[in-house]
């Protein structure tokens, strides 16, 4: 037996290999679940767990209803965000209680992510909770966010994490040149994308610079050319109007803003938005 080819087949045997094995069809489109503020957050005005959870339960039934593929659950309004391992355990606990009420009321895969790079709390709510896979903002590579902390990569302590935890199946969607963030000199958008599919992430996502903003197209183009086998998706910016264009590279879109009453990240999710870039999604799969 070659033992180095064995163990080799093995380790990376386990990364996943097409959108369509997690979301069961090419081309999709996840929607952001974003949740209100949470207890700890400076927005948090004293609400109830209940009243945040009818609120992310009833943007996970629009979103579903309209024909997402999947879901993600996020604390977008915990900011100014802390960073990484410094998440405090009271967003995280909030989190994971919401994230499984989520889950339980889907029929589509749920991830989860936690605003800045909160690799770790992502994990523990993703095995508490079933949910199918995290993004993990920063998998390899060093940046400064936009609150001002440097930060690293995490992928030792993440991959070492996940396997403790017998949690291989929870799969990592990791971030090129993280948005709200600015890369170190010298890791261009090629070596980033190279170091993250070194280091085991299943699918890479390509964001413009700010929530709701979109990458360019040739940004999205340059990372699969780099890496034409790699799952790639839109992080950022996607809606009826570039959706084809986008997808003449990416795999799939993780979709927040559009999806809001107006197109207002703040908003609530609006049913008709939804609709209206699924409809173009499923024209795009038909090949129209």
């Amino acid at each position: 037996m070659d033992f180095e080819v064995d163990w080799a087949r093995r380790f990376y045997g386990k990364r996943m290999k097409s959108i369509s094995e997690l979301f069961e069809v090419d081309k999709a489109i996840i929607g952001m679940v974003h949740l209100p503020p949470l207890p700890g957050s400076v927005a948090y005005e004293g609400e109830s767990m209940d009243s945040i959870i009818e609120f992310a339960l009833r943007d996970a039934k629009l979103l579903q209803e309209g024909g997402v593929d999947g879901l993600i659950v996020e604390n977008m309004w915990d900011l100014p965000y802390f960073v990484a391992e410094n998440v405090p355990p009271e967003e995280i606990a909030s989190m994971a209680v919401a994230t499984r009420e989520v889950i339980k009321e889907s029929s589509v895969p749920v991830g989860v992510n936690i605003v800045h790079n909160g690799w770790k709390g992502e994990l523990a709510i993703a095995v508490a909770s079933g949910a199918k896979f995290i993004r993990v903002c920063l998998l390899a590579g060093a940046l400064v966010w936009d609150t001002g902390e440097f930060d690293h990569g995490v992928c030792a302590k993440l991959l070492r994490m996940r396997k403790f935890l017998h949690a291989d199946h929870v799969k990592l969607f990791a971030d090129v040149t993280k948005k709200h963030a600015v890369m170190f000199p010298g890791i261009d958008l090629e070596k980033h994308a190279e170091w993250l599919d070194f280091y085991m992430a299943d699918a890479l996502i390509v964001t413009g610079r700010m929530t709701g903003k979109s990458p360019s197209v040739e940004k999205v183009r340059r990372v699969r050319e780099f890496l034409p086998n790699k799952p790639l998706l839109v992080g950022s910016g996607v809606n009826p109007s570039n959706v084809r264009d986008f997808f003449k590279y990416a795999d799939g879109a993780i979709v927040g803003t559009y999806f809001k009453v107006g197109g207002v990240t703040q908003n609530p999710v609006e049913l008709d938005r939804v609709k209206r870039l699924m409809e173009e999604v499923k024209r795009i799969r038909r090949g129209e």
